[in-house]
């Protein structure tokens, strides 16, 4: 009896032992996998989130300055500012005196556009030249000294377009072949509203990266080389002024319209213009004529180099030799004129010469010019030399 009574006893610990087993390592891997294993798509789950938060790239927001009053500016070529050592003494200068102002070349003569270019359809002309890797970061670096940036912008002088798209082009007069300059530099013709659309293109990408003013230069028809044998496919017969105001209108509508903001200043554009132009009394033969230009700018900037301007012009035989005259009389006309046309001569904001052709320029010759600026009811100026070399002895210090 107690032999039977053990082997019972046997037999039932071993199917205790078995069943044990059994759930040991088939049940309670089920039961434990609902609450603590991660089914297959909320692996995916958190991997895509996981993705997610690993590719998100902090937002880059640029910041405007206001216009200050008045300006007091250099210009730089893009090439000085890509070179952290050659714009860092002309921060440096902007630092140490009464500047408070840069104008960048963001576009040249030779059509490159020399910032890295974010919108696909800016980019997909194939026109980026990065010069300026760092453009953003540097214009924020401007902004946090209070420098006012300007993004200066040549139009229709652009060797690069002329070549991506050859019918815009200025053509000789049988139209054959791309016109070009005694420089050997092509042209856009102003006429073609497609190289306009550009134009706007990229100014709103300017903008973007910071810039708190676009500038436009070289806004007019070619004025030297072979002129006898030179052809416009878009502009031939419609007058150059026409056709010159009808750019001023296109880009003010695009640019201006619609696009202020509460968080951001708004956005400045200015114009350019032959020193001439104060005081000729036609569009030059180049379609630039100050009262047709005055509506469609926040600022008109004449180019009243004395250097420029022709033997005997006012009676001088050598004009160079007289900055602070050339000077005063040129910008006297142009507020004459503003006033005539009902526009705030304020508009008006000449570049000045710090350089020499002829002669030498120094701190007596570029200090005249800002004089006569100043003695015809005028304060901002901007200072141009093509080498970036400026005269600081004809400054204020701050």
């Amino acid at each position: 009896m107690k032999n039977t009574l053990a082997q019972y006893k046997h037999i039932l610990f071993v199917c205790v032992g078995i069943i044990s087993a059994i759930i040991f390592f088939f049940v309670l891997p089920k039961i434990f996998t609902g609450h603590y294993v991660l089914t297959g798509s909320a692996v995916a789950t958190l991997t895509q989130s996981a993705d997610v938060k690993k590719d998100v790239t902090p937002v880059f927001v640029p910041t405007y300055i206001a216009t200050p009053v008045p300006v007091k500016g250099i210009y730089m070529t893009s090439w000085t500012a890509g070179t952290p050592s050659l714009r860092g003494a002309l921060v440096k200068l902007i630092d140490d005196t009464e500047l408070n102002t840069v104008v960048i070349d963001i576009k040249d003569y030779s059509g490159k556009i020399v910032f890295p270019i974010e919108n696909t359809d800016l980019k997909k002309f194939g026109s980026e030249e990065v010069r300026v890797s760092d453009m953003r970061d540097f214009v924020e670096s401007l902004h946090k000294k209070g420098i006012y940036v300007i993004g200066r912008i040549a139009v229709f002088q652009d060797a690069y377009f002329v070549k991506y798209k050859p019918d815009l082009a200025v053509k000789n007069k049988a139209g054959t072949a791309v016109w070009k300059d005694r420089k050997g530099i092509s042209w856009i013709d102003p006429g073609s509203q497609e190289y306009w659309d550009y134009i706007v293109l990229l100014a709103q990408e300017t903008r973007k990266v910071g810039f708190d003013e676009i500038n436009f230069d070289y806004i007019r028809f070619p004025s030297d080389g072979n002129m006898q044998d030179i052809s416009y496919p878009f502009s031939s017969t419609t007058p150059k002024t026409v056709v010159m105001k009808n750019f001023f209108a296109y880009v003010t509508e695009h640019l201006k319209k619609g696009v202020a903001s509460s968080s951001a200043p708004e956005l400045k554009i200015s114009a350019d213009l032959f020193g001439m132009v104060t005081t000729a009394q036609d569009d030059m033969g180049i379609g630039q004529y100050l009262e047709n230009a005055l509506p469609y700018f926040d600022y008109i900037m004449p180019m009243v180099y004395p250097s420029h301007y022709p033997p005997t012009f006012i009676g001088y035989k050598n004009p160079e030799a007289y900055p602070y005259e050339v000077v005063k009389y040129a910008m006297s006309e142009a507020v004459k004129r503003a006033n005539l046309a009902s526009t705030s001569p304020a508009k008006l904001r000449p570049w000045l010469q710090d350089f020499g052709l002829k002669m030498t320029y120094g701190s007596a010759e570029v200090r005249a010019q800002i004089k006569a600026t100043n003695d015809v009811g005028l304060d901002s100026w901007i200072l141009w030399s093509a080498s970036n070399k400026y005269t600081k002895g004809a400054l204020d210090a701050k």
